[in-house]
């Protein structure tokens, strides 16, 4: 799949297309509904589109909503795009699939950036605002035995992941595929700044999977 990025727009790199990869893999097709939170490029809607999936994608970037329309365009599918937080445009609304690959690169700042480029990556000084968000708010929104496909970095905890996405009352819960490798460009300029330990050479990206109760009658 090749996509046009307009300017100020996160180009996808190894992890979407890995996120991308495990949606194909998932084998959602005609007369399933996939929403796709910070989707950023649409990479990982267009995916599921391309499957055969009903599609949502939802950003907070005019300009991200705005690439999403013109590749769907170029590649003849149809993805609904609505602009927001995480969960706010679909409220009450299920979903077979819920993906994202969303900002999870720790920053010096507290909150989320407001306004630029650096809202496709930065998600305060853990790295998890927005992905604890997603966590604790995707179960309202999957259908019975719906999945839930995360991608994240090791360094923001793995396994507080897992912890909470049980919590919350999700099942199966598993990392489904891990690809070890160098620390990216965004995580050494915030190496730099101190948020990231000087030590850290490596780091782990991570596909977390997990399903939502099917009810026992």
């Amino acid at each position: 799949m090749k996509l046009l990025t307009l300017p100020g727009v996160f180009a996808p790199i190894s992890d979407s297309w890995m996120l991308a990869d495990a949606i194909r893999q998932e084998g959602f097709g005609p007369g399933s509904q996939a929403l796709d939170v910070c989707t950023g490029s649409g990479v990982l809607a267009l995916t599921a589109a391309e499957c055969g999936a009903t599609t949502t994608a939802i950003d907070v970037s005019r300009r991200a909503l705005l690439t999403v329309r013109l590749n769907a365009l170029r590649l003849g599918v149809r993805v609904r795009t609505l602009r927001g937080r995480t969960f706010g445009p679909v409220a009450g609304e299920r979903f077979d699939l819920i993906v994202s690959n969303p900002p999870y690169v720790p920053s010096p700042r507290p909150d989320v950036p407001r306004r630029g480029a650096s809202r496709a990556w930065e998600a305060g000084q853990d790295g998890r605002i927005v992905l604890d968000t997603l966590c604790d708010e995707a179960p309202a929104h999957l259908q019975p035995g719906g999945v839930l496909l995360l991608v994240h970095s090791s360094l923001i905890g793995i396994d507080v992941t897992l912890r909470r996405l049980r919590r919350v009352g999700l099942v199966d819960v598993e990392v489904r595929e891990r690809r070890r490798g160098p620390l990216g460009p965004l995580m050494r300029a915030q190496q730099a700044a101190g948020t990231i330990p000087a030590d850290v050479d490596e780091e782990d990206v991570v596909i977390i999977r997990a399903t939502a109760r099917t009810p026992r009658w």
